[in-house]
């Protein structure tokens, strides 16, 4: 029998024989974990440095962007719109304490506030409530319906100030007189009537207010740095394209107070008419070129009333007619007309029907324009799972599985709400003598709530319809309220009045 201590020494003599390969072993598996630990820590601290490099650049970025933009606003300008803000913030604030102290005041709501506030910021915050309200696609239904109130109606500025910016950009001898009282006064422009001196024809010019592409630099520089500050804070603003949208909106507004632009489009039009032989029963007023700058455009006064003020023996003919011409230039133009309120649709002296004020046009692309016109194939029969295949063949959704029976039935709900009208009779008393008049308006807030159940019917059926498409849509209810008051006998999807056909190709197009 071995004694323990030996059998102890035996078992360590064993241990040692076997000892320097296990040892090596171990010293590999060692160097190894030490070789992984160690790339491990390298990779976290490339990760760490990676983040850090890019959290650099994107401050960097950030902090580059925010300087050129505000290089390119002006120190001048930029401190006269922080004067006005802040004074308009104080009106605000002040407004605000009276209704919280007066018991006979209702309180008021977010979406109040705020559209208080835009209309004393003035011309560019006016304009951006507008993009508030024509966007239910992007904005919640309380701001859109709130800032229908947000009106591009301001106050006139004396005539000697726009006097000055006309001579500014053309001769002075070009009028033979200049009507001092505008026609009309917006946030950007202001309208008056004049004559040409060369040949006695009476004309309309538009004249941009002073200072008023500089402010809409100036405000919207500031909101876009606001919304690239937030997206760096908050990745969820990121994920919401706000910067996108708000350098749209500045695009936008921009284009807007470039006259030549609008110009264009009026002349497109009207060239477009012409080619396909429809301006014995559609019009677009001349622009005189030579007359227009950035900041003033000259064009043919187009004597005539509101569409609406249309007498009911011409007035049915006529909406039919603007209907059709609208519908073909979203077809056939790369821009439609995008702000068809009745002021923009005039009822000729001669009969025809005038398109004014070209200052918002929208652009759809080839894509919206093929779902168009399905869609009016497919409302011609009342096929409802028709028009949502059309819909949703927009590209605006990617759910394969969505329920075309029940996104049918839907638009079928909202298509029979069209049929319920308010007509709102306004009645003009006259004054110093004048004899009043009677006239029927479109309720802009049934526009507006029935743009917002389409939008609702759509998001809720896994579509988001683009911006562009809701400007389609709402210009598209605003013909559809015209019908109902100066044709509400007429069937626009059986009625052979709706069908136009362009004279430079073979096809019907369908409203």
């Amino acid at each position: 029998m071995v004694p323990p201590r030996q059998r102890s020494h035996r078992c360590s003599i064993l241990t040692q024989f076997h000892s320097p390969s296990l040892e090596a072993k171990s010293e590999r598996n060692d160097i190894n974990n030490n070789n992984n630990n160690n790339k491990n820590n390298n990779n976290n601290n490339n990760k760490n440095n990676n983040k850090n490099n890019n959290k650099n650049n994107n401050i960097n970025t950030l902090v580059k962007e925010i300087v050129e933009i505000g290089q390119s606003t002006g120190a001048r300008t930029s401190f006269l719109r922080t004067l006005s803000a802040s004074r308009a913030i104080r009106e605000t604030t002040l407004e605000l304490l009276s209704t919280i102290v007066n018991p006979n005041k209702p309180g008021v709501t977010p979406p109040v506030i705020l559209r208080s506030l835009f209309e004393r910021l003035g011309s560019t915050y006016i304009k951006l409530g507008q993009f508030i309200a024509s966007s239910p696609t992007l904005f919640p239904a309380e701001y859109v319906k709130e800032f229908q109130k947000c009106l591009d109606q301001t106050t006139p500025l004396p005539f000697a100030q726009i006097e000055s910016i006309i001579n500014a950009e053309i001769p002075s001898s070009t009028f033979s007189s200049i009507d001092p009282t505008p026609l009309a006064s917006a946030s950007i422009a202001q309208v008056h009537l004049a004559t040409l001196a060369a040949t006695g024809e009476q004309v309309v010019i538009k004249v941009q207010k002073p200072n008023v592409l500089s402010e809409i630099k100036t405000d919207m520089s500031f909101l876009l740095i606001a919304s690239k500050v937030l997206e760096f804070l908050s990745p969820d603003f990121k994920r919401t394209s706000l910067s996108l949208i708000v350098e749209d909106i500045k695009k936008s507004m921009s284009e807007e107070c470039d006259f030549t632009l609008e110009a264009k489009s009026t002349n497109a039009f009207g060239d477009f008419l012409e080619k396909n032989k429809l301006t014995d029963r559609v019009y677009a007023p001349k622009v005189y070129e030579q007359l227009t700058t950035t900041k003033v455009m000259t064009m043919e006064y187009l004597k005539g009333t509101s569409l609406l003020d249309a007498s009911s023996e011409s007035g049915e003919e006529q909406i039919i007619t603007a209907l059709n011409a609208w519908t073909l230039m979203v077809l056939e133009l790369p821009f439609f007309h995008a702000d068809v309120h009745a002021g923009n649709l005039i009822a000729m002296t001669d009969g025809r029907v005038g398109f004014i004020d070209f200052g918002i046009v929208g652009r759809i692309g080839d894509d919206v324009k093929s779902a168009v016109t399905s869609l009016s194939a497919a409302l011609a029969v009342r096929d409802y799972e028709g028009m949502a295949r059309a819909l949703a063949g927009m590209g605006a959704t990617e759910d394969k599985a969505m329920d075309v029976v029940a996104f049918g039935a839907d638009i079928k709900n909202v298509m029979e709400k069209l049929g319920n009208l308010d007509v709102i009779i306004s009645q003009d008393l006259g004054s110093e003598g004048r004899s009043g008049s009677v006239g029927v308006e479109v309720d802009n807030n049934e526009v507006t709530n029935l743009l917002l159940e389409v939008v609702n019917v759509t998001e809720r059926n896994g579509l988001k319809l683009p911006r562009e498409l809701g400007l389609l849509v709402k210009q598209s209810l605003y013909f559809d309220r015209y019908l109902k008051i100066l044709a509400p006998d007429v069937d626009v999807l059986r009625d052979e009045r709706t069908q136009i056909k362009a004279q430079s190709q073979s096809k019907v197009i369908d409203v």
